[in-house]
């Protein structure tokens, strides 16, 4: 008798909602460089997390966390990122600095992105959340 192994692929919803991400960091680091910020790395990661885009204004390293939704169902993306982290972003940041030798002083910023239908974006970029 054969066995049958049943391999789970991922859902189309989750293939559109990882596009819609990539699309939205791809947004955001395009609207930071156009904006005079210096984007020097995407999607860094160590063993207490990720950040999605560290950039450089200045002095000033730049830690930020790209929310992209296509509904306010679930309300606005800003909303999604709370305190903890808001507080867990900063100490990646200051990791992040440590180990690329740049100055400790870090600004944590949010850029909310939101698609609505007839694909009309809207940003929302809040500076010094933490």
């Amino acid at each position: 008798m054969r066995e049958v192994v049943r391999v789970r692929t991922r859902s189309r919803s989750a293939d559109r909602r990882q596009e819609l991400g990539r699309r939205g960091e791809e947004l955001a680091a395009d609207y930071l460089t156009r904006t005079g910020l210096r984007v020097l790395h995407r999607n860094w990661r160590c063993r207490a997390g990720e950040v999605d885009i560290i950039a450089r204004q200045g002095r000033t390293l730049v830690v930020v966390e790209v929310k992209t939704r296509s509904g306010r169902r679930f309300g606005t993306p800003t909303e999604a990122v709370d305190e903890a982290k808001r507080a867990r972003l900063r100490a990646l940041g200051h990791r992040w600095a440590r180990e690329h030798g740049h100055p400790a002083r870090i600004r944590v910023d949010v850029l909310g992105l939101l698609v609505l239908p007839g694909d009309r974006w809207f940003l929302r970029h809040q500076r010094g959340v933490a």
